[in-house]
């Protein structure tokens, strides 16, 4: 979502008149959409059967059975969307009246086959943001859709190489463009406030990103439990909301962690937090191009990565931050060493605010590839 708000605000309101459809109207950055951008009304079928249980109305049965049949037919999770709407959901939702010259999806699998089956334009974009291998994704699902798009972009070098190989046949319509980061807005917003949740002169570690088994919060919290065990004070926030939140706050209690770590929602203006924390830990399993990771770097933060697979691509260890193994006694070891040596931590700040981070120029890429050149 933050990707393409920014993407959003940097493309010229005077060259496109630009529509945003929503499978859920609702999320911290709709007050982000610049004012150019017409938020269309989500579908009745589109919003009910990808909104809650609750309010899917007359949806209620096809959704139900859907769910069901789609558990018991699909073991693996990351396929179960892309089995739900090829038998069940597809048939229930209309194709968009509008005519578009560029429609995007913005995010692959079942937004990537409504822009397929749904959406009548003379080309048609998809964006893939993360390791395509590594999170799972259906390929034979989203192969004949894949195969209809004219473009099919990714954040990184290494994300294309893995999309190149999953799909050779396509090889030529794969780029990667990586996110827009405004280092001027980044560094704008940051200054707004100072976070009335940290405590000055303890060591303050932040981490950021959905609370799902992706980002790794699991292993972050077993790291404290390690840091706490052998004595070290620190407070380690965990920005974010997802459907493993009951679960985390689970763990941090039954380890005892309440008054070290804490699960703090979502904020609208992640910055200032950003800024003022010592370390920023980003404990994931997989990413594509971390934004959040840009942003520490403009803001001058050193890093604690884990090594998922494509982390060289942001991260210059021993220079930007540290890259250690994915496993929780790795994570607190490197905090351990981080802390006991801030002239380390120190020298990567200097090295980081030498460099400029922010890419809005990159702008010119997303035009390129939208006008179709």
């Amino acid at each position: 979502e933050k990707s393409l708000v920014n993407l959003l605000n940097e493309l010229p309101p005077e060259k496109y008149e630009i529509d945003l459809l929503l499978f859920r109207p609702e999320g911290m950055f709709l007050q982000q959409v610049p004012a150019n951008v017409k938020i269309l009304e989500t579908p009745h079928a589109l919003k009910r059967l990808f909104g809650p249980i609750s309010k899917a109305g007359i949806y209620m049965i096809p959704k139900t059975l859907a769910t069901l049949c789609t558990a018991l037919a699909e073991k693996k999770y990351k396929y179960r969307r892309a089995y739900r709407w090829t038998r069940f959901y597809s048939k229930y939702i209309a194709k968009l009246p509008q005519h578009y010259d560029v429609a995007i999806g913005y995010t692959s699998n079942e937004v990537m086959y409504y822009l397929n089956e749904k959406v009548n334009a003379d080309r048609k974009l998809v964006w893939v943001h993360n390791d395509y291998v590594a999170a799972g994704y259906p390929a034979d699902y989203d192969r004949p859709h894949m195969h209809n798009m004219d473009g099919i972009v990714t954040i990184s070098q290494s994300c294309k190489e893995i999309l190149q190989q999953v799909f050779p046949t396509l090889a030529d319509r794969i780029y990667d463009i990586p996110n827009i980061t405004s280092s001027k807005v980044v560094r704008s917003r940051a200054n707004e406030a100072r976070p009335a949740e940290y405590t000055d002169g303890e060591f303050t570690i932040l981490s950021i990103g959905r609370l799902d088994g992706q980002k790794g919060f699991d292993m972050a919290i077993d790291a404290a439990a390690i840091l706490k065990a052998n004595g070290r004070k620190f407070s380690w926030f965990i920005m974010g909301s997802g459907a493993l939140e009951k679960t985390l706050r689970s763990q941090i209690e039954s380890l005892d962690l309440s008054d070290r770590i804490y699960l703090m929602g979502t904020r609208e203006n992640p910055y200032p937090y950003i800024k003022h924390c010592d370390l920023l830990v980003q404990s994931s399993r997989y990413e594509g191009k971390s934004v959040v990771l840009d942003e520490a770097k403009i803001l001058t933060v050193p890093i604690l990565a884990t090594n998922y697979p494509t982390v060289a691509d942001q991260i210059a260890d021993g220079q930007e931050g540290m890259i250690v193994p994915m496993n929780p006694q790795a994570i607190a070891d490197g905090i351990q060493k981080l802390m006991d040596d801030p002239t380390a931590t120190e020298q990567m700040r200097e090295y980081l605010s030498s460099r400029e981070y922010g890419n809005q120029q990159e702008i010119t890429k997303y035009i390129e590839i939208i006008d179709g050149k």
